[in-house]
């Protein structure tokens, strides 16, 4: 039987078992719990910031930066055009547009030019997508906002512990929005984070996770029976205790799954070096990539669909890098991002994790120098 080769994996086992038992025998297993505390604290000293709030996932900390940074219907927001559509649907949840913006041909992030050439008076915001685990331009991105009043979100989704000149993912902007998904650098199946040094923020944002009221544990040990009051509307968006307590034994292993796909990342680029029917994912000198996914980019005479089906009769799992958003019906964008609709048809993610043997490391570039030179010859013939 053939070998299939994961194209992400969770590194899970007896730590993220015993991290739950745990919490099952403190008895609080629901949101924003003692556990959740504790992950909070934790996780905001490795970004660097503040403060920060474990949610249900990243779409719902994306959908608190923009309420507690006060987007409304009417108001306009530009984002980096390649990305899960997470990115812009949170724009929308507020009633206001997202502007799609161009990206970087080299590492994939938002385009600087681009969103100064996107801004209008309407705009009120910027979302940077860290994409694939790579920050973006944050140095010029903030010069960008400050110079017009703005305000400026890291989508670290994918970039949870990865470094812009030195400084933490989730450290770069007003708020920073993380993402715990099972093909996440750390993960508990599910979840995520909003980060941010804004204590108004921060407290804000709290109140709105828990349908706009204070949480359970703030009212524990009061004498008292206090009788929460609903003064604005909020949402259930609370990370349960039960994945807090995953969430703290990925903390420890954080250091190892970085190091662990880093060398994956740089075995792939010693073995595909010198195939030049394919372009290698760049690094930026100046940041530090935490490699959620691999992603190639196919040279325009290769058909990436059948590549992907041979590939995946080999056992090679894979699959396109993000969208283009821009082209997604839902959004009805009008202005063109040509480099993101570029590489969302060229684009192929090989498996990224840190369970990979170097043995499976191999089998993939073989797979791909072989498939890929397969799949061209055939469109020459």
């Amino acid at each position: 039987m053939t070998e299939v080769i994961a194209l992400g994996q969770p590194t899970v086992g007896d730590a993220e078992l015993e991290a739950i038992a745990e919490v099952l025998r403190s008895g609080w297993l629901a949101g924003a719990g003692p556990t959740c505390a504790r992950f909070e604290q934790r996780f905001a000293a490795v970004a660097g910031a503040s403060h920060a709030l474990a949610t249900t996932n990243c779409g719902a900390a994306l959908h608190l930066a923009m309420l507690t940074l006060g987007v409304k219907p009417g108001d306009e927001v530009v984002v980096g055009d390649y990305t899960f559509p997470a990115t812009g649907h949170a724009v929308m949840y507020g009633g206001a547009k997202p502007v799609f913006a161009d990206v970087r041909p080299d590492i994939w992030t938002i385009d600087p030019a681009a969103v100064e050439a996107a801004i209008t008076p309407k705009t009120v915001g910027i979302i940077a997508v860290d994409v694939a685990g790579q920050c973006a331009d944050y140095d010029e991105l903030r010069a960008i906002a400050d110079r017009h009043g703005l305000f400026l979100v890291e989508d670290a989704a994918c970039s949870a512990g990865a470094t812009y000149r030195g400084r933490a993912a989730g450290s770069l902007a007003d708020v920073a929005t993380f993402s715990f998904h099972g093909r996440k650098g750390i993960t508990a199946g599910e979840g995520g984070a909003f980060v941010t040094d804004r204590e108004d923020l921060a407290v804000h944002a709290r109140k709105l996770h828990t349908y706009g009221i204070e949480g359970a544990l703030s009212r524990e040990a009061s004498r008292e029976l206090p009788i929460p009051s609903f003064d604005e509307l909020g949402y259930n968006y609370r990370m349960s205790d039960v994945a807090a307590g995953m969430m703290l034994a990925q903390l420890d292993r954080l250091p190892d799954l970085l190091a662990a796909r880093r060398q994956v990342a740089a075995r792939y680029a010693e073995l595909l070096k010198d195939f030049d029917l394919v372009t290698l994912p760049a690094e930026a000198p100046d940041r530090e990539h935490s490699w959620q996914a691999y992603i190639l980019t196919l040279d325009p005479t290769v058909n990436r669909g059948e590549v992907a089906l041979r590939l995946r009769e080999r056992g090679v799992q894979c699959n396109f890098g993000t969208y283009a958003s821009h082209v997604q019906p839902l959004y009805g964008a009008s202005s063109a991002c040509p480099v993101s609709a570029d590489i969302f048809a060229r684009q192929l993610a090989i498996p990224m994790h840190a369970n990979l043997t170097d043995a499976q490391v191999e089998t993939v570039a073989t797979a791909v120098r072989e498939v890929v030179t397969a799949v061209r010859s055939s469109r020459s013939l």
